[in-house]
């Protein structure tokens, strides 16, 4: 559980505080394409506003390379979220100097301003010293409600929990309660359901969960080399060749409680209008390639899911982003909404079939932190987080 102090346990009333958001959102054609982010940010900017603090938010956005670029300027996102509050949202065209510092001073009490995209200085992802001070400057109180960046040890994540009481906003509290939970006392039977392109990126994790849970599901792309790894021919399909021995090794380990496919739509082209068929998995025809889980993969995935008390699921099932392919995604995603069970998704994709196929009330916690969520399933401790002010024992 969390044990760290969070925005309920210091004063904010008439104060400046810098909120770190989790504000990498899509855009399109200059407006926000997918607010699912900034609404997960909502319950900690609300609770600030009824108390007359003065909010500060920061973010960043995209990959801008430490440099400003007016395609990853966060003002679209000002603009939505003066929507979502029914209320204006000031825009400081940067998040450090003069202009930042008169925006910040000019607030009033329940006023908020959201500071230009911290990336556009190399100094952010270099957890630069001068620059953490520079933006913890701006305000008396700092709370982060980042979870999706809490694995990052960045100047706006961790760097300026040295400069000011640093506390966990809601978001941040709620996502470490549902994992911490389900790693220190999951409900049984436990089933967790692994996707996604490489294994490699989730070794970790693998590892852990095949000792935590009682049944292990695995698709996507990572599900071919567990296949490759027990001597299939996989053609064309993407294949890690440096991580095999370790497949096999981790095959070996989880014994009967690491499920694979056992049939795959393939497609003779990586392409959203290939040709595709059906085929077991010692089956794929030579130049074709595996897209997602077949029919009676899907099948098999669900009766493991019926009956589950805790269900936890990272990645898709295929290649998501092309419609043909994201049916085992889908299939999946209702399996887990049916199920009854306790249920945590995390990852881009997981998350955005939950929200496609209308499911996210039907799951108990939709994480907004992918890679975020991954290390702290896999036991590692979060820069983000670890940086916070600890709980006295007594509170």
């Amino acid at each position: 559980m969390l044990e760290k102090k969070t925005v309920r346990d210091i004063d904010v009333s008439g104060r400046r505080v810098l909120l770190r958001v989790d504000f990498n959102v899509p855009l399109k054609d200059g407006t926000v394409a997918d607010d699912m982010r900034i609404r997960a940010a909502l319950p900690t900017i609300h609770y600030m506003l009824e108390r007359g603090a003065r909010v500060i938010l920061c973010s960043h956005l995209g990959r801008p390379k430490g440099k400003p670029d007016p395609d990853l300027s966060l003002k679209p996102v000002a603009d939505h979220l003066a929507k979502l509050l029914g209320k204006p949202v000031a825009f400081a065209q940067d998040c450090v100097g003069p202009e930042a510092e008169h925006a910040a001073a000019a607030l009033g009490e329940g006023d908020v301003l959201l500071l230009e995209n911290t990336r556009f200085h190399p100094e952010e992802k270099q957890n630069d010293k001068g620059f953490a001070r520079a933006l913890a400057s701006l305000a008396e109180v700092y709370v982060n409600d980042a979870f999706g960046s809490a694995h990052r040890a960045h100047a706006s994540t961790e760097g300026v929990a040295h400069f000011l009481p640093a506390v966990a906003g809601f978001l941040m509290e709620k996502e470490i309660e549902f994992l911490g939970k389900a790693l220190e006392d999951p409900a049984r039977p436990f089933v967790a359901i692994l996707g996604g392109a490489k294994i490699s990126d989730k070794i970790g994790v693998i590892r852990r969960l095949l000792s935590l849970a009682d049944c292990l599901l695995i698709g996507g792309g990572m599900a071919n080399t567990f296949l490759a790894a027990q001597g299939l021919e996989m053609q064309e399909s993407l294949v890690e060749g440096e991580v095999l021995d370790l497949a096999k090794e981790m095959r070996q380990e989880g014994g009967a409680k690491l499920l694979l496919p056992l049939d795959l739509v393939v497609a003779d082209a990586f392409e959203e209008g290939a040709e595709r068929k059906v085929v077991a998995v010692d089956a794929i025809p030579a130049g074709w390639r595996a897209m997602d889980i077949g029919p009676e993969t899907q099948r098999r995935f669900r009766d493991a899911l019926t009956g589950a008390k805790l269900i936890v699921w990272n990645g898709p099932m295929g290649v998501f982003e092309f419609e043909p392919f994201a049916v085992g995604t889908r299939a999946v995603a209702e399996a887990v909404a049916e199920s009854g069970a306790v249920s945590i998704v995390g990852g881009g994709d997981s998350a955005a079939a939950i929200q496609q196929a209308g499911l996210a009330d039907r799951i108990s916690h939709v994480s907004t932190g992918g890679g975020a969520s991954l290390e702290f399933l896999e036991g590692k401790t979060l820069p983000g987080v670890a940086a916070l002010l600890d709980r006295e024992p007594s509170d």
